[in-house]
């Protein structure tokens, strides 16, 4: 079973338009081919900048244009930062990711950073940093600190892009993954789906995603969280049909496993709303990489309590952590 990097658009789509069992099943193959299919990645995602972009994502309610109540912090400082990761991992995340609210980091704010990559990667955890628009030098700044992964998402297809964001252009977002990518640093990289978008917009998404030069370690796929007050949000509040449909998003998980085989695929926002029956079929589907905890950045999450009861009615198991990240921690 080879990996590939070619995929059309056309196969792609034959892939969504599958009788949805067969897909499924088609999906768990793949998936048990490529990885254990009892166990879960747990992460923990920690906001240590919050509010003030100025990009105008529409769907963030950390936007400058957002009147979503969200407020403007400054970094946090790398004690309570590291005091986080230590909690996380006590409850058993395995991967710690630290996400800030910029368009790109200032020189000024990268010692810190680089700081927290090295506190956190010596508890033995796996680190990942979402901070905007890369640099190469500052690239590579973060892959001598020794960071896993580095998220950057395409969030939606190539044609959609525009649609949702204006402040910065999809080339400019391949244009940091290709950074991250040459600092030896793994790429995590996926989007949001539920954003009024078409089928044919996943087929593109996924495309994408799936025809990078390299596919990502790490899928993240979100379900849109609708937050008064964003461009989205206030869009698709009173438009209910707007909510991807519960089978396929299933779908959309299926397809990402099938095209992107080594990857893992990670269940990220939108989570908490979703029903466990929903939780189940994209595990089948061949997810496996959850974030855990009570909050996403800004929004809400399912939750420890939540989680740990949903895993034992499936029979599901924590990965452990990977072991050259533990061995670089000791």
């Amino acid at each position: 079973m080879t990996t590939r990097t070619d995929w059309t658009r056309d196969e792609i789509a034959a892939l969504f338009n599958l009788p949805f069992t067969d897909l499924v099943f088609r999906a768990a193959e793949v998936h048990r081919a490529h990885h254990d299919a009892g166990a879960v990645q747990l992460s923990t995602l920690l906001s240590i900048k919050t509010g003030g972009c100025p990009e105008d994502c529409g769907y963030c309610s950390q936007s400058v244009v957002a009147d979503s109540g969200v407020k403007a912090t400054k970094l946090m400082d790398v004690r309570q930062v590291l005091q986080s990761a230590a909690q996380a991992k006590d409850a058993g995340s395995t991967r710690f990711c630290m996400g800030a609210a910029w368009r790109n980091p200032k020189d000024r704010d990268m010692p810190a950073v680089l700081e927290m990559v090295r506190g956190v990667r010596a508890m033995g955890l796996e680190t990942c940093m979402t901070l905007g628009m890369l640099t190469p030098s500052q690239a590579a700044m973060l892959g001598e600190a020794g960071l896993d992964y580095y998220n950057h998402n395409i969030d939606t297809s190539p044609e959609r892009y525009g649609e949702v964001i204006t402040t910065r252009t999809f080339d400019e977002r391949l244009d940091t993954l290709a950074h991250v990518r040459e600092a030896g640093i793994n790429v995590c990289c996926g989007g949001i789906v539920g954003m009024g978008e078409t089928r044919q917009d996943r087929v593109g998404f996924v495309h994408a995603l799936a025809t990078l030069p390299e596919h990502p370690g790490s899928v993240p796929i979100n379900a849109l969280v609708p937050v008064k007050g964003t461009v989205l949000g206030d869009m698709l509040a009173d438009t209910p049909l707007a909510k991807i449909d519960d089978i396929e998003f299933v779908r959309t998980v299926a397809v990402a496993r099938i095209t992107m085989p080594e990857s893992m695929v990670r269940l990220s926002a939108g989570r908490e709303s979703m029903s466990e029956a929903t939780q189940a079929l994209c595990f089948m589907a061949g997810a496996n990489s959850i974030f855990t905890g009570d909050k996403l950045l800004t929004a809400a999450n399912a939750g420890d309590d939540r989680d740990a009861a949903l895993f034992d009615k499936l029979g599901l198991r924590s990965m452990p952590a990977e072991c050259r990240v533990m061995e670089a921690a000791e």
